[in-house]
Parts: structure tokens; sequence; C-alpha cells
């Protein structure tokens, strides 16, 4: 037995959680101390503070300029809610029915019956009957499906909030931009990280209340979990990103390109729309995205711990070391949020980028303590893992190696990222170079960026599958994935700061406010642009390290001895897994670019057609363009969803496990390196373009200013890269982990009934 009682696990876990719920609530009072009102209602004194002297130069008026922005903050924040609630209920639907499939296929597996059977491991032991499998993985799945959606709903709310409270910091400083736009991310962070934790947590313990002693059959069933996390993930993302890039490309191509008019100028019918799909897309998508991959990389942990000596000799508090891992993560966390909004003031737009990096090396150092503490606290020093039918055994110390190399490969993913996507480094800057011939160079270098930009991060996460599988097998690899996003409280806190920031920069713009300010908001959204790939970096590393512990757990399940590539059954699965990311993208950057020209008509038809629109004096009709958006995002989520839930259940049912099993192998090989490529490759034409309109070096100014052909040429490269780094690059990630995740949770199915073309042959 480790150290630790299971009384103490049973307080540590929720206590943890409710400290990170707590430390959110608190980040979001902070944040709201941020007023949007009229003049009327500011104390005596206040007013002198809030109007700094460049805004009396530009010779705006204050209470005007405030009132404009909590009117757009408005727009933008219902525009985001009711698309949200009309995803969700199309989502209702689909879980409903999702469901049911969950239950009847894994009900029939022994035809309903109730009756007590040996277990699939330990023959010698009885288990619950296949049919109480079949009803608390269906409850599993609606309490995923639930959190996740709940992850993306409160993200955004938070998010809405803060946007135009950031734009009335940056008035003051940009320092105080910074902090805003950044706890208003910490929030969204914690409130997930602990609302994952707890939820899953609380569900552990009410199932045990009928499983008792079969920890087989209880774990087994929570992997119900992961998949309706993620597949809510799935839809939100892909609903989010052709959203927000529809409205994103259509409100580029013929404000900036056609009429020469700045980028979210109110004057252009699209820019609601766009500012509304950032909260859409990159956070509703993000948090649920995230939170799937938390949910699934606890439940690979936990299943393969049930079915290892942990399960067997019903340790509680080492059977529960993944979620005391995520305990600590939060902890860690809330230390190292304190050190960017309490302990450092940031006085300069340059001072921006190096501390939200600060928080990544800081999270990760402190963490990899937080991990040998638990290491030693709760596991025995000896136990045995389960090794595909094998018994292999494993120290402490192995384990703590195991999530550590996750952490640090996690680390250099982000900064590898970060290297190729910032423009304060060469890569950024040769593509924007390559601008000055054209928007041909520009693609083809961007191209080529993405596709380097893969080798790192490939090495980084094929080290960390060999050395976490020798030491620990599947459990290995399963807690690596763990511990690279054991600090998903402040990856996520990085990555939500970016489209706050954009939204912020947005308002500004909009509200008419002067130009200084708008260099500050630029600065804060073009870091923000890295921190977001940073944030998809993180999601893609920690998906393919999920996703081959619940490949690993997948073979077990289904009773697959050994996985043969040489024999044709795994190989047409292979070729034809890796060709599923290729599939799934072309649906996806099709949809974008169908959206996007009607979005593209429309705005067109607008300038045409309103008299007094180019000049100012007439409004545009915003709502028509969120229409578009909402109704193309909609409809055109379908498609590429269903590919991606149907494939497991197809190739499951009529080829059987081992041909799933070579699909799944081949997704998650190919839909990592087009994953990568893929919002690498659009993070650098953003910031190529940023690199050129912020003029900061005489490098970008021999290139600019806006308008000059070589912006021209960054600005069709940056839409290119739009739905390449919003919509298929963040959802291969999901595709990988979905696919495994459900072949996990139908194995049995698959096992029992699996492979009727075979059998017919």
């Amino acid at each position: 037995m480790g150290l630790m009682s299971e009384a103490l696990t049973q307080i540590l876990i929720p206590l943890a959680s409710l400290v990170g719920i707590g430390f959110a609530l608190l980040q979001w009072f902070l944040v709201s101390k941020v007023r949007i009102s009229s003049g009327s209602e500011l104390e005596d004194g206040y007013n002198d503070m809030l109007i700094e002297e460049d805004v009396q130069e530009a010779g705006i008026d204050s209470d005007a300029a405030v009132a404009k922005c909590a009117e757009i903050q408005k727009a933008i924040s219902e525009g985001a809610t009711s698309f949200l609630f009309t995803e969700y209920k199309y989502l209702g639907i689909f879980m409903v029915v999702f469901g049911a499939i969950i239950f009847l296929f894994l009900g029939s597996v022994k035809k309903f019956s109730t009756e007590s059977e040996p277990c699939t491991f330990n023959k010698e032991n009885l288990c619950r009957p296949a049919l109480a499998n079949a009803i608390f993985t269906t409850i599993a799945f609606f309490l995923g499906a639930l959190t996740s959606a709940l992850s993306g709903f409160l993200g955004m709310k938070i998010a809405t909030y803060a946007n135009a409270r950031t734009t009335l910091e940056a008035r003051k400083s940009i320092g105080k931009a910074f902090i805003t736009a950044f706890r208003s991310g910490a929030v969204m962070g914690f409130l997930l990280a602990a609302d994952g934790l707890l939820v899953l947590y609380v569900s552990i313990n009410l199932f045990k209340l009928y499983y008792g002693d079969d920890w087989e059959g209880l774990y087994e069933s929570i992997t119900g979990y992961g998949l309706g996390g993620s597949s809510m993930a799935l839809f939100g993302r892909v609903g989010g990103g052709i959203y927000t890039k529809a409205a994103d490309v259509g409100a580029d191509l013929v404000g900036k390109v056609e009429h020469n008019i700045p980028e979210d100028d109110p004057r252009n019918p699209a820019v609601i729309a766009d500012n509304v799909g950032d909260n859409v897309g990159d956070i509703a998508g993000m948090g649920s995205d995230l939170f799937g991959s938390y949910a699934e990389s606890s439940c690979a942990a936990l299943f393969v711990a049930s079915i290892s000596s942990f399960g067997s000799s019903h340790d509680y508090s080492a059977m529960s070391y993944p979620l005391i891992i995520s305990s600590m993560g939060i902890i860690v966390c809330l230390i190292t949020t304190l050190f960017a909004t309490d302990m450092f003031e940031i006085k300069n737009v340059t001072e921006i980028e190096p501390s939200l990096k600060r928080q990544l090396v800081i999270s990760t150092v402190l963490m990899t303590v937080g991990i040998a503490f638990v290491s030693f606290f709760t596991l025995p020093s000896e136990f045995t893992i389960f090794d595909f039918g094998m018994e292999k055994v494993v120290k402490n110390w192995h384990i703590f190696f195991c999530v550590s190399i996750g952490l640090w490969a996690g680390l250099v993913i982000g900064y590898t990222t970060e290297y190729y996507t910032s423009n304060a480094y060469s890569p950024v800057q040769d593509v924007a170079d390559s601008c000055r011939t054209g928007a041909a160079t520009n693609v083809i270098f961007g191209l080529a960026l993405g596709y380097k930009s893969v080798i790192i991060p490939i090495f980084a996460i094929a080290a960390s599958i060999y050395v976490s599988f020798s030491l620990a097998a599947m459990y290995g690899i399963a807690v690596a994935a763990l511990g690279m996003l054991s600090t998903i409280a402040t990856g996520l806190a990085i990555d939500a700061y970016g489209p706050i920031s954009d939204n912020a920069g947005g308002i500004a713009e909009m509200a008419g406010m002067s130009h200084s300010i708008r260099e500050r908001t630029d600065a804060l959204d073009a870091a923000g642009n890295t921190t977001a790939a940073i944030g998809k970096g993180f999601a893609i590393g920690s998906a393919a390290l999920v996703s081959l512990a619940l490949f690993g757990a997948y073979v077990s399940r289904a009773g697959i001895k050994t996985v043969d590539v040489l024999t044709p059954k795994v190989f047409i699965g292979l070729i034809v897994g890796a060709m599923l990311p290729y599939w799934f993208s072309a649906m996806t950057m099709k949809s974008v670019g169908s959206a996007a020209l009607k979005m593209v008509e429309e705005v067109r038809r607008q300038f045409n057609s309103i008299p007094g629109l180019m000049e100012g004096t007439a409004k545009p009709d915003y709502a028509t363009c969120v229409k578009i958006s909402t109704d193309a995002s909609l409809r055109e989520m379908i498609p590429p969803g269903a590919l991606v839930m149907l494939t497991p259940l197809i190739a499951g049912t009529f080829f059987g496990v081992e041909t799933l099993a070579g699909v799944l192998a081949g997704s998650l090989v190919s839909g990592v390196q087009v994953a990568i490529s893929a919002s690498n490759t659009g993070g650098a034409w953003d910031n190529a373009k940023k690199y050129i309109e912020a003029g900061a070096t005489e490098h970008a100014r021999a290139l600019g200013p806006k308008g000059s052909d070589a912006h021209k040429a960054a600005v069709i490269g940056d839409t290119v890269g739009d739905p390449l780094k919003d919509t298929s690059g963040p959802s291969l990630n999901i595709l990988i982990k979905l696919m495994a995740v459900e072949s996990l949770v139908f194995a049995p199915f698959f096992a029992t009934h699996g492979g009727l073309l075979f059998k017919l042959l």
C-alpha cells in the first residue's frame, strides 16, 4: 500500500476541485470590478483616472466610447449565447440517439441478461452483469457530454464578459489590459479543470455504490465519460470553427482586400459575426476539446489500473493516482497564475510573450516536484501493471518518470510551436519577407514552415512513448498523457487569453478608440495568436498520447494478443485509417469555403446596395451575416461529425476488432502530422500579417504599411490559413481521440459480434 490512506484521498480530491472553483470565482470577481457603465454613475475622482491624455487628444468623448463598448459587448455576447443554445439543442438530440446506441450495443453483448458473470480479466471473480455496464456507460456518457458542454458555455460567457473590460483597461496601461485578459482566461482554465475532476470523482463514487468490489466493471463503464466529453467537443470544435472562419474569411476578403478598410471596422457587415466566432470557436470549442482530452486520459489510466494489481488488491489511493495528479495540477497552476497577475507587472509591449512563456515553465517545474510527491505518497513501492495478458512489475519512481516525461514533452511541443508561430523569430519573419513577391511565395513558404514544424514535436512524442511504455506499459502512456495535461488550468488560461485580446481589439476599433489603444490591443492579440498555437500544440500532443493509451486499453479489452501489420485484415485498416484525417479535413475546409462564399456575397451586396455605408452614415445589417454563419455551421458540422462517430462502429461491426485496431493506428499516425502542420501554418501566416502591420522593425516597415502589396499578399496567406488553424487542425486531434475512446467503449460488442463480413466469407 502507498503511504496515503483512503480517507485522505477521499478528502483531498474534492478539496482541490473546490479550491480551483473558488480561485476561478475570485478571478472573475476581480475582472468584474472593471466597470462598464456611463459617466453619471461614476464616483468622484474615478472619472479622471479613466480618461488618459491620449483619449482627450483624440477628442473622443469618453462616456460615448464606454457606452459604445458596452453596446458592442452586448451584441457579441447575445450572438454567441444564441448560437451555443441552438447548437446544444441539436446536439441534445444527437446525445439521446447515441446514448441509446451505446445501451443497445453493450446490452446485446450478453443478450441483456441480468445474471452476474465471470470477470473478463480475473476469471475466478464474479462481476456485475453486462446489462449494468450498458446502463452505467450510458449514464457516464451523458455526464461527460453535459460537463463538456458546460465547460464550453462557461468559457464563452467569461470571454464575452471580459472582452470590453480589456478594451477599457487598455486605456490606462498595457499591463492592466493584460491582467484583465489573463485573469479571464484563468477563470475558464480553473473552472474547467476543477469541474472535470469533480464530476469524474463524484461519478466514480456514485457508481461504486452499485458496483461495490467489481472495480473492473466500474472503471470500464467510466470510459463513457471520456466518450461523452469528446463527442461534444468534436461538434463544438467543428461547428464553432466553421462559424468563426466563415465570418473571418468573408470579412477579410471584402473589407481589407477589396475596400481597403481596417480589420474590425464597424462599416464591415461581417464584423460582429467575426467577433462572435472567436468566442464560439476558439473558446467554447477549445474548452470542450481540452476537457475531452483530460477526461479520456483519466479514463484510460483508470481502466488500465483497474485490471492491474491496484484493481485486484483494491488499493483506492493508488487507483485514484490519475485524479490526485490532476488535483496537484490545480494547486500548482494556482501558484503559477499568481506569478503573472500579482508578482510581475507588465510595463512594455515586449514583455507580454515572455510573461506567458514563463507561465509554461513555472508550472512545468513546480508540477515536476508535485508529481514526485504524489508518486511517492500514493503509490506502493512496487506493484504490477497489466501488459497485454502479462503482468509487468513496476516501481513507484517508474511512474514518476512516465508522468514527468509527458509533462516536459508538452513543454517542448509548446516551445517549438512558439518558435514556429511567433513573429519574434526567423521562421515567421521569413514568411513575411516572402510576401514581397506576392501571395504565391507566401503560401509556399507557409506550407513549408508547417511541415517543418512537425519534426521536433514528433520526436518529443516518440521519446515519451518509448520511455513510458518501457517503464510501465500502457499505464505509463496513459499517465504520460495525463502529465502533459496536468497543467491544463495554466494552458487554458494562456490559450483563452488569445481570443479575449482579439475581441478587445475588435471592440476598440468598432468603438472608434484612439490609435494608441488599438496598438496596445494588437500587441496583446499577436501574443495571443502564439499562445493559441501553443494551446493547440498541447491539445494535439496530448491527443496522440491519449489515443495511444486508449488504443492499448482497447486492444486489451477486445482480447487481441498482438496487432500484426502483415495480416491483410490489419493492413487494410491501417491504410484506410491513415486516409481518414484527409477526408475529414477535406470536409471541414470545404464547409468553411462554401460558407465564406455566401458571406462574401452578402457583404458585397451590402456594400453595393446600402447607400452611405462606406461613408459611415448608414449602419450595416449585422444580423444577416450572423445568421449565415450560424446556419452554415449547424448544417456543415454534421457530415464530418458523422464520419468520425460512424467509422469505428462500421469497422468494428463489419470488419472486426483487428481491422479496427489498424484503423485506429493509421488515423493516429497520420492525424498528428496533419494536425500539427495545419495549425502551425495558419498561426505563422496570421502572425506574418501582424508582423507587417505592426511595423516594429526596419524589416517590417520596408514591407508595410497596411494596404501595401506585401500586406495584401500577407492577408491572403492569413485567409488561407484561417480554416487550417481554426477548423481542420484543432478538430483533427478530437478525431484521433474520439475514435479510440469509442472503440474502447464498444470493445465488448465488437469482440462478441464483430467482423460480420469475414464471418460470412
